[in-house]
C-alpha cells in the first residue's frame, strides 16, 4: 500500500502545473464553452463529501469521497481543454461490520501537454451485501425464491419478494431443520486490484487508442447457516434462524456457473476511442464512441480464461431553453466469450472511462436493483434531459444546480445473436445535480420500475 501511495505522489511532484510551447491544435475539439471556462476555478483544490449509509447485511458505514484537483493557471495553454491537468480520487469507508473500501485513481490527461494520458487506479474492498439473481436470461422472469422451481408464480415486487424469502420453511438436503432465504441472494466479495492504463491521441485528436494491464484476486463466501431474519408462517412473528443454501451457492454446485472459488485474475485491456466531449466531467456538446476488450487467460496469468467485448456510444447536445439545458444519451451493448467465464465477470462491462454494472443499479437501470438482470449478452440504453437551474458562489467555492429527469431501458441474452428489441425492461426517474467547481458533480437520482423504487446519491454524471 504504502508502495502505491508514494508512487502516486512522486508522479504528482514531478508533473510540471504550466509550461510554455504546447501544441494544442490537436485539441480544438474540446475547447470548454466560453460560459464554461469563465467559471473554471484555478489552482489546486479539494472537493469532498461524507459518506453514510446502511444496510441490513453490512450494518452501519461511514466514509469520504474526495478528490484533489490540480488546474493549472489561466495562462496554461492546456487550461481551456483538459478538465484538470491531474486529478487524484482518494474513497475510503467503513462499515460496522468490519467491511471496508479504499479506491485511490489517479489520473493526467495529455500529460505536459502530449498525447498521453495516464491513469493509476487502486482498490481494496470487501462487500458483504453483493446481490446474485441469476446469470441468464432467466433473470428477466419475475422475482423467485432458490428454494422453489423456476415454473412457481413469481413476486411482483422486491418488498414482496424480499419478506417472502424470509419466511421460515423446512430445510432440504445439507440444511438446518427450519431456514429463512433472507440472505439467499448475498454474498461477500472480497477484492484487491491494481490497473494501469495510457491512451494516446490521434490526428487532431478525437481518436484515442488505450492500452492497459489489471490484476486483481477475488474471494467470495456466500452465507448458508448463517442466523438471519426470519417470519414464523403461522404467527407473523419475526425471530431468527440460519440461512439456507445461497442461489449463488446452488448454481456453482449445479454447474451452471464457476469461478466461486475465486483466484487471480490478470487481464490485458485494449479500447478505440472517439471523443469530441468539450468538458469530461459534465459535457455540453459532443460525442463518446468506444469499442473495449478485456482478455484473460491462463498464458498472462490468471485463473480464468474469458473475452469481454463491450460498444458504446453516447450524445451531448445543448437545447436552446434556459442558460444550460442539455440533452444526453447512450446506448450500449456488451458480450462475454468463453464457455468458462467466472460468475463475476458477467456482472459488470468494463470501459476505459468507468466500469458499468449491468444489469440494474445507478449506471444502467435506475428503477432495478444491481446486477438484476445477468446473462452472457446485453444492451442497454440511458437518456437525460440535464437541466441547470441556477447558480451561486460560497466564499472562494462555486455552485451549479439542477434537475435531471430520466428514461432507461435494456435487456440481456444467453448469445449475442439473440439481441433484439423485445422483452425489454424499463425504468424512469429525476434527479438533482450538483456541480461543485464543475469538476465534481453530485447525484440525486430517484428511479422507478414496474418492481421497485430506488433512491441512489454519489459522485459523477450516471454517463
Amino acid at each position: 500500500m504504502k508502495y502505491i501511495i508514494t508512487g502516486i505522489l512522486l508522479g504528482i511532484s514531478l508533473y510540471s502545473d504550466a509550461q510554455s510551447g504546447y501544441d494544442t491544435s490537436f485539441l480544438q475539439s474540446k475547447r470548454m464553452s466560453d460560459a464554461d471556462l469563465t467559471k473554471k476555478k484555478e489552482g489546486t483544490f479539494i472537493t469532498g463529501i461524507p459518506d453514510f449509509s446502511s444496510d441490513p447485511v453490512t450494518g452501519f458505514g461511514f466514509g469520504a469521497r474526495t478528490n484533489i484537483f490540480w488546474n493549472g493557471k489561466r495562462d496554461n495553454p492546456l487550461f481551456a481543454y483538459t478538465p484538470y491537468l491531474m486529478r487524484l480520487k482518494a474513497n475510503l469507508a467503513y462499515y460496522s461490520t468490519n467491511a471496508r473500501e479504499l479506491v485511490l485513481s489517479l489520473d493526467a490527461p495529455y500529460y505536459k501537454g502530449t498525447r498521453w494520458r495516464f491513469k493509476i487506479d487502486f482498490k481494496a474492498q470487501q462487500n458483504p451485501a453483493n446481490l446474485y439473481f441469476g446469470s441468464s436470461e432467466s433473470t428477466l422472469q419475475s422475482l423467485r425464491l432458490p428454494s422453489t422451481p423456476a415454473s412457481s408464480i413469481g413476486y411482483s415486487s422486491y418488498k414482496e419478494y424480499d419478506k417472502a424469502r424470509k419466511i421460515l420453511r423446512d430445510g432440504g438436503i445439507g440444511e438446518a431443520d427450519s431456514v429463512t432465504d433472507a440472505l439467499s441472494n448475498r454474498f461477500r466479495e472480497t477484492e484487491v486490484m491494481l490497473n494501469l492504463k495510457a491512451d494516446y491521441a490521434l490526428g487532431k485528436g478525437r481518436w484515442r487508442v488505450m492500452g492497459g494491464y489489471e490484476i486483481q484476486h477475488l474471494s467470495y463466501k456466500t452465507f448458508e447457516g448463517l442466523e438471519a431474519e426470519a417470519i414464523e408462517p403461522n404467527t407473523g412473528n419475526e425471530i431468527k434462524a440460519p440461512n439456507g443454501t445461497s442461489l449463488l451457492r446452488r448454481d456453482y454446485t449445479q454447474g451452471s456457473i464457476s469461478g466461486l472459488d475465486g483466484g487471480w485474475v490478470s487481464i490485458v485491456q485494449a479500447a478505440l476511442i472517439y471523443d469530441t466531449r468539450d468538458f469530461e466531467p459534465d459535457p455540453t456538446r459532443g460525442y463518446y464512441l468506444e469499442i473495449a476488450n478485456e482478455y484473460s487467460s491462463k498464458y498472462i496469468g490468471s485463473q480464468f480464461d474469458f473475452n469481454k467485448l463491450f460498444v458504446q456510444g453516447r450524445i451531448y447536445q445543448k437545447i436552446p431553453i434556459g442558460k444550460r439545458t442539455v440533452f444526453a444519451a447512450r446506448v450500449a451493448a456488451g458480450n462475454i466469450f468463453g464457455n468458462k467465464a467466472p460468475f463475476f465477470e458477467f456482472q459488470d462491462q468494463w470501459s476505459p472511462d468507468g466500469s458499468i454494472n449491468a444489469l440494474g443499479g445507478k449506471q444502467s437501470l435506475r428503477g432495478y436493483r444491481a446486477n438484476r438482470f445477468l446473462a452472457r449478452s446485453m444492451w442497454f440504453t440511458n437518456m437525460e434531459l440535464r437541466v441547470r437551474l441556477a447558480e451561486t458562489k460560497f466564499g472562494k467555492q462555486r455552485f451549479a444546480f439542477g434537475v435531471a429527469p430520466f428514461f432507461d431501458a435494456g435487456t440481456v441474452r444467453n448469445r449475442w445473436q439473440d439481441l433484439n428489441l423485445s422483452n425489454i425492461r424499463f425504468s424512469y426517474g429525476g434527479g438533482l445535480r450538483i456541480a461543485w467547481n464543475q469538476s465534481t458533480i453530485l447525484f440525486f437520482d430517484y428511479g422507478v420500475s414496474k418492481e421497485d423504487k430506488l433512491f441512489f446519491f454519489g459522485i459523477g454524471q450516471a454517463f
